[in-house]
């Protein structure tokens, strides 16, 4: 009579970090995150300094989606 093999070890896979969002999103040590503003990409001459300045500023993400953001970024 063959002996039974035991059953081969199934490993989880790890989850992988999403890259295009480490490009875009930078967490704080607060845990917030913060990413560039949309806008500012061409056509400033039509923009007044105000706008333009405001538009050179970083801005934190909704506190609803950071947890599904950070799970995606594998932040620490």
């Amino acid at each position: 009579m063959p002996k039974r093999q035991g059953r081969a070890k199934i490993r989880k896979q790890k989850m992988k970090t999403h890259k295009g969002s480490v490009k875009r999103m930078r967490a704080t040590r607060n845990g917030k995150i913060m990413v560039k503003r949309a806008g500012k990409g061409h056509l400033m001459s039509g923009k007044r300094g105000k706008r333009r300045r405001a538009l050179g500023r970083k801005k934190s993400v909704s506190a609803i989606y950071v947890t599904r953001y950070l799970q995606a970024m594998q932040a620490k």
